[in-house]
């Protein structure tokens, strides 16, 4: 099994999407993870637009790195540019990538709920096809 940690600010929202893809979409082949930097909660509009895509994140929750096994990580997967520069050290021999997502409750704030769920479901979408390519892309880098 190749461990994945998906990791974000706040691992509520963008992590916390990659980590469903990732287990619906990889989970033959990858153990996945989600954390963040700090510990924001579950974003309910994350789980919201994740089961419109036939994923319930909803039994998933928000946790920091320390909340997480020891693990020998293979690959660590920043998914927003405040995640990548505070990352802490982690230790070990791991492939680390960076892929930026919008931040869906960031840009939604001042929207109209019909209209910013719109925003959480195209970073959603971004997100799946970015998963999708995962295993391509940890073949190209290793």
């Amino acid at each position: 099994m190749i461990n994945i940690l998906f990791l974000c600010t706040g691992n509520s929202c963008r992590s916390q999407m990659a980590e469903g893809w990732a287990k619906a979409l990889l989970s033959y082949q990858y153990a996945v993870y989600s954390a963040g930097i700090e510990a924001h909660g579950l974003n309910p509009n994350a789980v919201i637009v994740m089961k419109e895509s036939g994923i319930d994140i909803s039994k998933q929750h928000s946790q920091l790195i320390s909340d997480l096994p020891e693990i020998s990580w293979d690959v660590i997967i920043t998914v927003c540019d405040s995640a990548k520069e505070r990352c802490p050290y982690i230790p070990g021999n791991h492939l680390s990538i960076h892929q930026s997502f919008d931040d869906p409750p960031s840009l939604a704030k001042n929207i109209a709920d019909h209209l910013g769920l719109d925003i959480y479901r195209r970073v959603r979408d971004e997100i799946k096809e970015y998963v999708q390519l995962i295993p391509s892309l940890f073949l190209e880098k290793k």
